[in-house]
């Protein structure tokens, strides 16, 4: 029987976006939807995924492949999904307390999630909390 590869499956949850981050040892391609990161658009989200690898460093993560699959939510909660997926899994990956305490000292939301959500929206209005405005002329 041949050995098993070593594969981890990480998910990041921001807001209603979900990512799901299948991490393999490899050369270090990381892909968004079958995307390249180098290529991923907007500029903004793609600098958003990019921070927990540059804060792990070249030699931790130019050895594994990690493939993410997001769905739902907008570009930036998808960005932050993927994010948070990614961070998980280089810390599942390699167990160092010192990549985590150095994840959570610049920026604690990509190792923990964050629990805000939007507020349902109630009836007599058109949001969750405005109301409709009356007038008696």
């Amino acid at each position: 029987m041949p050995a098993a590869k070593k594969v981890l499956v990480i998910s990041g949850k921001r807001k209603t976006a979900i990512a799901r981050a299948i991490v393999k040892p490899g050369i270090g391609r990381i892909r968004i939807n079958n995307t390249p990161l180098e290529i991923y658009e907007p500029e903004v989200a793609r600098q958003k995924i990019m921070e927990p690898l540059l804060q792990a460093g070249d030699e931790v993560w130019k050895q594994l492949d990690i493939d993410i699959k997001v769905w739902g939510g907008g570009y930036m909660g998808q960005a932050e999904a993927a994010r948070m997926a990614i961070a998980n899994a280089l810390l599942k990956w390699t167990k160092s307390a010192q990549l985590r305490t150095a994840l959570i000292e610049y920026d604690r939301t990509m190792v923990v999630g964050d629990p805000r959500r939007k507020e349902p929206k109630k009836f007599g209005g058109p949001g969750a909390r405005a109301r409709d405005q009356k007038s008696y002329r």
